[in-house]
């Protein structure tokens, strides 16, 4: 709900209260060329694109019975760039319809925030680290 506030120059200015694509917030994004949906958590919105992790849409079922079965899964951390995306939208409930994000938590019983958690982060709690490629030395 909308509230409206005095603004510097006497008319009523709206507020928004919350800023509902902010990173951690679940989403399916709709892309074009070519055409695809993604389910995942924002890592970060920006002019130029959308970074997620998450997974492709159409594999959610196999996805929550792998998790479900306890077999280890990793999301893949991605960036569309923005003229690729047709629609970005919150993973709510549709009326009597489930949202994805409490379909995975029945199924599952493990928290879409969670398990969408990019790399080390789900497992361990700890910031994700940059992979180490052969040769690569530690950085100073």
């Amino acid at each position: 709900m909308e509230k409206n506030v005095q603004s510097d120059h006497g008319e009523a200015a709206p507020t928004h209260p919350r800023v509902p694509f902010q990173p951690g917030a679940i989403v399916i994004a709709t892309l074009g060329n070519p055409k695809e949906k993604f389910w995942g958590m924002i890592l970060a919105l920006a002019p130029e694109g959308l970074s997620l992790s998450g997974i492709e849409l159409a594999s959610f079922e196999d996805l929550t019975v792998m998790v479900k079965d306890g077999e280890p899964f990793t999301p893949a951390v991605v960036f569309f760039p923005m003229h690729r995306i047709e629609r970005v939208e919150l993973d709510l409930p549709d009326g009597s319809l489930p949202s994805l994000s409490q379909r995975f938590f029945a199924k599952t019983g493990l928290q879409p925030s969670t398990s969408l958690a990019p790399g080390d982060a789900s497992e361990t709690g700890q910031p994700m680290r940059a992979p180490k490629f052969p040769g690569q030395g530690e950085p100073e």
